[in-house]
């Protein structure tokens, strides 16, 4: 199984191919209406050389793809996200990236000190250009998935079960937990007693590198937005089916008012075909949180 990995897009490519290319399949299960589907193109050449070896088939993977989205109005009185479809669980891909960060911070807060120099070396690039080797190193330094659900326990997750061994992007998630772990990075509002276990300073530091993304990765949730968003995106393919994991979490503005958007999904015959139900799927959730 592959680690999620970047590919280098620009965000008007991606926007590009996501949106005109149309690319799901007639199979695609999705939570919405989403209306006449198509066949999907074959993956790309950045998305082929990425690829786990031996995973290039000489057919063209049958989609199976489901989805699935939480939506959270930070503007709002509740902190319950509205659900749209099956809160499944879903192997992560680098999203898992803004766990390991506030395990990271947590811990550190927790022995009374900030981040080293090296620390934040490999954070930004985690984050930001979604580094896998800095990845692997602080999943590591956290404790690997005991460390990743003992920081989990206090951010208010109760459903992500860390990755087996090394293999950080294999940790499984539901939409839901990740609007916990968004709402303790992105709520401004958290009190001593019910807020995040993050102190300000690190909610800082996540929300800055999450608006940080770099160009070739500022896809996804950032669909429902215009220019104020902050996100972290996953992918991978899979090793037995060549079928593609893709996510996207993050707070988009939308007339103002601020969401925090999680949407999983998994089955997708290419990673744009993916993308394309990721960014479809977060602009019909969005608008249906601000309709209710």
């Amino acid at each position: 199984m592959p680690y999620p990995c970047s590919v280098p897009r620009s965000k008007t490519s991606v926007r590009r191919r996501g949106i005109c290319a149309g690319v799901l399949l007639a199979s695609a299960a999705t939570l919405f209406s989403l209306g006449a589907l198509h066949a999907a193109p074959a993956p790309t050449p950045s998305e082929q050389t990425h690829a786990t070896v031996g995973v290039h088939a000489a057919v063209q993977p049958q989609s199976k793809a489901r989805v699935s989205a939480a939506v959270l109005s930070l503007d709002g009185g509740s902190r319950r996200p509205l659900l749209y479809g099956e809160d499944a669980l879903y192997d992560t891909a680098s999203i898992i990236k803004v766990d390991i960060l506030a395990a990271l911070l947590l811990q550190a807060q927790d022995e009374g000190r900030h981040l080293t120099a090296r620390e934040r070396a490999l954070a930004e690039p985690m984050i930001r250009n979604s580094d896998n080797a800095a990845t692997s190193t602080l999943w590591r330094e956290i404790g690997r998935a005991p460390g990743l659900e003992a920081a989990n326990k206090r951010l208010g997750l109760t459903s992500t079960k860390g990755g087996p061994d090394t293999k950080w992007g294999l940790t499984q998630t539901t939409a839901s937990d990740q609007i916990r772990l968004l709402l303790s990075v992105f709520d401004s509002a958290a009190t001593s007693k019910t807020g995040s276990p993050l102190n300000k300073e690190s909610r800082a530091y996540v929300q800055t590198l999450m608006s940080r993304i770099a160009s070739d990765q500022a896809w996804g949730v950032s669909a429902a937005s215009g220019a104020e968003y902050a996100l972290k995106n996953g992918w991978l393919q899979r090793t037995a089916s060549g079928l593609w994991d893709v996510n996207s979490v993050g707070q988009v503005t939308v007339d103002g008012h601020r969401y925090l958007v999680a949407v999983l999904s998994d089955g997708s015959a290419s990673m744009s075909e993916g993308i394309s139900l990721v960014e479809r799927t977060a602009r019909q959730a969005v608008t249906a949180s601000a309709r209710t």
